[in-house]
């Protein structure tokens, strides 16, 4: 007796799933965020216990695990550690049309990096060791794009 699937071409389509949801970004980030759109300031946290200066900020230190209570206002300032160009165009990814940059920039006052965009430049200058400022958006949301970008430093 033969199977009726034996028979059957298997065809496969390809398809995303988008899922909206919310989720809470917690007390230490809601008050990164707030700083960021009620007063343009971005602010990092520091551990009390070894130094390290987080931003964005972090609720436990990552070297060692005590709480990084410490706020320390940043100048907006900072260098570019690594980035990459993107080159094509993915609409339910990209927030941005192609090319366009994504950086590492270690702030000036912080010892991490924080993840974004690098602006108002050709993406062929972008350098390592660029020196960069960030660049707020005019209406900000309380989210990490009220930093519309970094630009490089005159």
């Amino acid at each position: 007796m033969s199977d009726w699937k034996d028979d059957v071409e298997i065809l496969v389509h390809e398809g995303k799933i988008s899922v909206p949801y919310s989720w809470t970004v917690g007390s230490t980030l809601s008050r990164f965020y707030c700083e960021l759109r009620d007063n343009g300031k971005i602010w990092a946290n520091r551990c009390p216990s070894c130094g390290t200066t987080f931003v964005p900020p972090k609720i436990k230190c990552i070297n060692c695990y005590e709480e990084p209570h410490d706020w320390v206002e940043l100048p907006g300032t900072g260098t570019v550690e690594t980035y990459t160009v993107v080159r094509y165009e993915e609409p339910s990814m990209h927030p941005r049309k192609a090319p366009f940059v994504y950086g590492v920039i270690k702030m000036d006052g912080a010892d991490t990096g924080i993840v974004h965009f690098i602006g108002d430049v050709d993406p062929e200058q972008v350098k390592v060791g660029m020196r960069v400022e960030a660049v707020l958006e005019d209406e900000r949301e309380g989210n990490i794009l009220d930093i519309r970008h970094f630009r490089p430093l005159a």
